[in-house]
């Protein structure tokens, strides 16, 4: 899970009590900040400003945490959402709120918030902790749960399931860290719930949403991940989701699919009437009727839930 050494998010900070042992005086970094070269990360931390201003939300809160952390009057682990956003990339970081820092203490003392930084206690066992760069981070799985505690239900299966695909933890490591010391986690009731629906065959934040609209919805929960076998056994095709039971099928149309599916020298109009062609041959082998959701559907989730019920009505008829 670290950082490739370039990484932007593993930019140099430097303090203000380490710019004035070099040389600089407030009135010198003050006019380095006008000019352009500076930018504050935060109140008396300072970077390069233009690859800062450069950064997305994501990584900005990143170097900011980092920056929270070598400004710490205490030994402190950058945790929750702040530690999510300064894994890989592919780790995402849908739906997180990311207005303020968050680093956890290691001496065990009451956590306070203050400037945009909320500290929190929490007893950090062997395995909590990994080191980024020049900063020490909660791994994965303890970040995942810390996660739980703070954000909808929605976001942290999403997050969750998408973990569990990408393999750098697993079910049994979250269920036997969640078991064990938990002590000053509060809002543990959302942990319970995302563990018993996350996922590890969900692939995106898209297929996520679906997921969870399905539960919310109290619909029927679908099979991730379905293979279709033609006549031979072969499998000719994965479905994002089906209800077998009910023959219907579920394709989530996210905003980069069609990229991703691009072959050497296709355009876009090739990969949607291959995929028209693909769905075709899924319909004629199952039978099945084909339910495409994108991520505008995903905003009225009521309505998509009448369009799969109808859809199993029309099924069952």
């Amino acid at each position: 899970m670290n950082l490739d050494p370039d990484d932007v998010r593993l930019m140099p900070i430097r303090l203000r009590r380490e710019l004035l042992a070099s040389g600089y005086d407030d009135a010198t970094i003050l006019r380095s900040v006008r000019s352009g070269q500076f930018a504050r990360a935060r109140r008396g931390a300072y970077v390069n400003a233009a690859p800062f201003a450069a950064l997305d939300e994501r990584s900005q809160h990143a170097v900011r945490a980092r920056a929270a952390a070598k400004q710490a009057k205490t030994e402190v682990v950058i945790s929750h959402t702040s530690a999510i956003a300064l894994y890989p990339e592919a780790v995402p970081s849908w739906g997180l709120d990311l207005r303020n820092l968050h680093l956890t203490r290691r001496d065990g003392k009451s956590g306070r918030k203050e400037a945009g930084v909320q500290q929190h206690r929490g007893r950090l066992v062997e395995g909590d902790v990994v080191r980024i760069g020049d900063v020490d981070v909660t791994s994965p799985v303890r970040a995942l749960l810390e996660v739980t505690t703070m954000a909808r239900v929605e976001v942290g299966l999403v997050l969750t399931s998408c973990l569990l695909h990408r393999k750098p933890v697993t079910m049994e490591q979250l269920v036997q860290r969640y078991a064990g010391a938990m002590d000053h986690w509060p809002q543990t009731l959302t942990t319970d719930l995302v563990l018993r629906l996350a996922d590890g065959r969900i692939e995106s934040v898209g297929e996520g949403r679906v997921f969870h609209l399905c539960f919310a919805q109290a619909l029927p929960m679908p099979c991730p991940q379905y293979e279709v076998s033609d006549d031979s056994g072969n499998i000719v095709a994965r479905l994002d989701f089906a209800w077998p039971e009910y023959g219907v099928w579920v394709e989530f149309d996210g905003r980069i699919k069609y990229q991703e599916l691009l072959r050497e020298g296709e355009s876009v109009t090739d990969v949607v009437l291959r995929e028209k062609r693909r769905q075709e041959m899924i319909e004629e082998l199952t039978g099945w009727r084909c339910i495409r959701l994108t991520w505008a559907d995903l905003a009225s989730p009521e309505r998509v839930a009448a369009r799969i019920r109808a859809a199993f009505a029309r099924a069952a008829a």
